[in-house]
C-alpha cells in the first residue's frame, strides 16, 4: 500500500522571467491549494459538510473554526477527535485532504436539518442576502460588549505586523492572511491561506482548539477586503475589532453596525476609515 502524502504550502514551479526584452528560464515558488472536505461524524453516522479549495497546513484548525462558525459546536468539549481520513480505500494522495470531525454525539449538533444540504465553499468570499443578518442571531450570535480601546497609531501599525509573521507569503506572494492582535500591537496568532474566509478559520480554530474564544480584548487583522462572511465569522468569535488593509462590503458595514464590531477599512499609510462602533480606536 502506497503511503499517503501531504501537499505542501508551497511548491515548486519551472517558469521563464521576463526582464525587458530578457527571457530567463528558473523555478519559483508558487503558493499550495488543494481541495479540502470536511466530514462530520456522529453516532456512527458520516456526512460531508463542506469542500473548500484551501492552502494545506492548519487543516484541523480550518475545520475547527469553520464547525464553530457555522454553531454547529459551541465549545472544544464538543469534539471528540479531529482526524485526517487514511482509508485505504481514499487514493492516497487525497487521504491529508480530507478531515473528520467526529462530535461527541448528534445532541451536539443543532439545526440538524440545517446541515441536511451539503454546504461548498470556494477561496473567495461568496455572496449573502440581507436577510443573512437575521439568521446570525438565530444562531445565537449577540452584539459584541467589550469597551477594549486600541489607539490608531497601533492600529495603522497591523498591516506591516502581520506581514512580518507571513512565512508563506514572503516565499510566493500568494496568500491572504488573519492576525490576532492585542491592544499593544504583538502578535498573538497569524495563519495564512489562498482564501481570506479559510485564513479566519484557521484562526478561530487555533483560538477554540487553545481554549481562547472569546476573542475579548483583541483586534482582528485581515487582508484584502473586508467582506460578509468575514465580519460573520468574527461576530461567532466575539471579536471587537475588526481591520482591513482594503474596503469592507456593505453588508459586511451593516453586519458590524448591528452587532457592535468597530470596523476599520484602507488600513494603510497611516490613514484608516472607520465604518462601525469607531469609539474604540482612541488617539494616541
Amino acid at each position: 500500500m502506497m503511503d499517503a502524502t501531504r501537499a505542501g504550502r508551497t511548491v515548486e514551479a519551472a517558469i521563464v522571467s521576463l526582464d525587458g526584452d530578457t527571457r530567463t528560464p528558473r523555478n519559483d515558488r508558487v503558493v499550495g491549494e488543494e481541495p479540502l472536505e470536511l466530514r462530520l461524524v456522529a453516532n456512527g453516522a458520516t456526512q460531508t459538510l463542506a469542500v473548500t479549495m484551501r492552502t494545506p497546513g492548519n487543516d484541523f484548525e480550518l475545520a475547527a473554526g469553520f464547525v464553530y462558525g457555522e454553531s454547529i459546536v459551541r465549545s472544544r468539549d464538543e469534539i471528540a477527535e479531529l482526524t485526517y481520513c487514511l482509508d485505504p480505500a481514499v487514493d492516497p494522495d487525497q487521504r491529508y485532504n480530507i478531515v473528520s470531525i467526529e462530535l461527541r454525539s448528534l445532541a451536539s449538533v443543532r439545526d440538524l436539518e440545517r446541515l441536511e444540504r451539503h454546504f461548498t465553499m470556494s477561496s473567495a468570499c461568496g455572496v449573502c442576502g440581507r436577510a443573512q443578518l437575521d439568521s446570525l442571531r438565530e444562531l445565537g450570535a449577540l452584539p459584541i460588549d467589550d469597551d477594549v480601546r486600541l489607539t490608531s497609531q497601533i492600529l495603522y501599525s497591523l498591516p506591516e505586523r502581520m506581514r512580518e509573521a507571513q512565512r508563506v507569503f514572503e516565499a510566493t506572494g500568494g496568500l491572504h492572511a488573519a492576525g490576532l492582535f492585542t491592544t499593544n500591537g504583538d502578535v498573538v496568532v497569524v495563519r495564512e491561506d489562498v482564501g481570506r474566509h479559510n485564513a479566519v478559520d484557521k484562526l478561530v480554530g487555533w483560538a477554540l482548539l487553545n481554549a481562547r474564544l472569546p476573542l475579548r480584548g483583541c483586534a482582528l487583522m485581515v487582508s484584502g477586503r473586508a467582506s460578509y462572511e468575514i465580519l460573520q465569522k468574527a461576530v461567532m468569535a466575539g471579536a471587537p475589532i475588526v481591520a482591513s488593509v482594503s474596503a469592507p462590503s456593505s453588508l459586511a458595514v451593516d453586519l458590524a453596525r448591528e452587532f457592535n464590531v468597530t470596523l476599520a477599512g484602507f488600513v494603510r499609510d497611516g490613514r484608516a476609515n472607520l465604518y462601525a462602533a469607531p469609539e474604540r480606536i482612541v488617539s494616541g
